[in-house]
């Protein structure tokens, strides 16, 4: 009898549930995700003025992808970690007081430490303010989710939009200007002036250049996967 009752205690306790790792399958999808099947950019066709805006110059574009990443991902675990305690009427404006008062903090780094730069993105540090990337990923995940899975959301979110940046900015500063970071990459001798067969295309450095490369990696991205192809 003894050994019946001690079977049921076994039977009734509690099972502990295992935690799930840090870097479990599906964490690590919202740090890739945003590489490739969702790119905030080049799938949702979010935060494309940045990409037309501050593009024509590599050291720009890496500036802004690394503020956005900062302040995607602090805002993102601030948010989460408030998320039960904020109404839920004045949950936007909470996010733009987190979202700016992270901004502000960026800028003024900016302005501490490479004040050229700083001058360069002008108004546009104070517009990922109102990123539709940075507020639709408060809203849609860091409201819902814990401060760790946000954290990886906002840096793989983040990191696939600047990843677009660095790269459109790669292509327009060396064909249009044939410098990379203020380096020379295009030989000298390669110009017509010295003698050679090339010629910056100026075109590269204007706005509707940045639209243009942005359709070419749209098209590239859909060539090589298929299913993001729209019926």
């Amino acid at each position: 009898m003894a050994e019946v009752l001690e079977k049921e205690v076994v039977e009734k306790k509690p099972v502990a549930k295992s935690k799930e790792p840090l870097f479990s399958k599906k964490n690590k999808k919202l740090l890739t995700d945003p590489f490739d099947d969702n790119n905030p950019i080049t799938v949702q066709v979010l935060g494309i003025c940045s990409a037309l805006a501050i593009t024509v110059k590599l050291q720009p574009a890496i500036v802004m992808a690394l503020s956005v990443v900062f302040v995607m991902a602090a805002g993102n675990v601030i948010v989460s970690l408030m998320r039960d305690a904020v109404p839920n009427r004045i949950r936007i404006i909470v996010q733009l007081v987190v979202v700016a008062s992270l901004v502000v903090l960026v800028d003024q780094v900016l302005k501490a430490f490479v004040y050229d730069v700083s001058k360069e993105l002008a108004v546009f540090v104070g517009l990922i303010i109102t990123n539709c990337i940075i507020m639709g990923r408060l809203e849609a995940f860091a409201l819902g989710n814990t401060p760790w899975r946000s954290l990886l959301d906002g840096i793989g979110n983040a990191a696939g939009y600047g990843i677009i940046l660095i790269i459109v900015a790669f292509f327009r500063e060396l064909l249009g200007s044939g410098q990379l970071m203020g380096f020379q990459i295009i030989p000298e001798s390669w110009y017509l002036a010295n003698g050679g067969f090339y010629s910056n295309n100026g075109f590269m450095l204007l706005p509707p250049m940045a639209l243009i490369t942005v359709g070419v990696l749209i098209w590239i991205q859909r060539s090589r996967n298929t299913k993001l192809i729209e019926d």
